[in-house]
């Protein structure tokens, strides 16, 4: 399964710091048919721990994580829904992607100039969302009157999208993003053809500086948080948005160190990590996406799918001909096998489970489907 996650934000935020390092975390792209050689896309093994339990119970010889794919997309600038800077490429690349990852930066640094001249993280939010806003309201524009004739014809889909469009418009230019507006059953297959870039979900990534001047360090003379930093949360809470706050650098600044030297160093920064596995994560959860695992002596192997599928179309992961074909799956979860100790064990005490074409699978289930 292909889904990829654009990394978006303004000049030196550290964007491209970031991409890089994403890219160090990289998987080997020949056991994924879908990877792309792009060096703007970072194919990006999921950090897993239960993988590695599973390949070690199994002794395999090879161990395939799930992935996520980011972007790197074209650097924004205002006025970018008008082609202002990259503008037509940036909103053609993000429109790709499935998810949104915007680039925030808390840390101030006089050597590093923000395209504003100061730091001000709600700003900078408040600038990238504009322009995504902006674009989509050109979008709703132009399919408004490419549905007016059937609507004055009272066509029934063409009435029941002209009322979505209505929502959806009144929404952008109130501010608020597309994705604040819930289509009904009939209006959601509409809703998505319109692919519109501020309905894609949104993680935000706080960009600090290990040693630096940050944010969510700063306080007044009271103990008062920065004014900033307590603007930023409330917006995350208002909007009920994801977030993840990272050091982008500081694996540039180890990259010639060896572990030892790491350490030391991380410790001496008061940075004991970086906050890149929890983004990989974090993005994956955004996309909606969950891991079945089989395992096995030749393999143990994460795959991913969308939350919901049933065991024929999870199936589909491994080869598309699952769905078809599919008889029945044998199911366990992950740390019951473990904790039984062998398959056989396992199967003596009930744990493994026969499942047919309705079962749901589950994130963490071990399958070995019967084709």
């Amino acid at each position: 399964m292909s889904l990829s996650i654009g990394i978006v934000g303004l000049p030196n935020v550290g964007k491209s710091t970031l991409f890089n390092a994403l890219t160090r975390k990289s998987v080997l792209v020949a056991n994924y048919p879908f990877a792309t050689i792009d060096p703007s896309v970072g194919v990006v093994a999921v950090p897993d721990t239960r993988l590695g339990k599973l390949s070690e119970f199994s002794k395999s010889a090879k161990t395939v994580p799930a992935v996520v794919e980011f972007v790197d997309i074209a650097g924004l600038v205002k006025g970018a829904s008008d082609g202002e800077g990259l503008g037509n490429q940036f909103l053609t690349n993000i429109r790709e992607t499935d998810a949104i990852a915007e680039v925030v930066r808390i840390f101030e640094d006089e050597n590093i100039i923000h395209v504003d001249g100061k730091i001000d993280p709600i700003k900078d939010i408040g600038v990238i969302n504009l322009e995504l806003i902006l674009a989509d309201l050109q979008t709703v524009t132009k399919r408004i009157g490419n549905i007016s004739k059937d609507v004055k014809q009272a066509k029934k889909e063409a009435v029941i999208e002209s009322g979505l469009l209505a929502r959806i418009q009144s929404a952008l230019e109130a501010g608020s993003l597309a994705s604040s507006v819930a289509p009904n059953e009939f209006e959601a297959p509409m809703f998505k053809q319109l692919c519109l870039l501020t309905s894609k979900p949104i993680l935000y990534i706080l960009n600090k500086k290990a040693g630096g001047t940050n944010l969510d360090e700063m306080k007044d003379a009271s103990g008062a948080v920065d004014p900033r930093w307590k603007a930023l949360l409330d917006f995350f809470a208002s909007e009920k948005a994801k977030y993840v706050i990272v050091d982008a650098g500081i694996e540039q600044e180890l990259k010639d160190m060896t572990d030892v030297e790491k350490k030391e160093m991380r410790d001496g920064l008061g940075a004991k990590d970086d906050g890149i596995d929890e983004l990989i994560v974090k993005g994956y959860e955004l996309l909606d996406l969950i891991t079945y695992f089989t395992t096995g002596e030749d393999e143990s192997r994460a795959w991913t799918i969308k939350r919901g599928w049933t065991a024929p179309l999870a199936g589909t992961a491994i080869h598309t001909d699952f769905k078809d074909k599919f008889v029945r799956a044998e199911v366990v979860e992950w740390d019951k096998l473990l904790e039984a100790g062998s398959y056989g064990i396992a199967r003596e005490k009930g744990l493994v489970r026969t499942e047919g074409k309705e079962y749901i699978v589950k994130d963490g289930d071990v399958i070995e489907f019967k084709i």
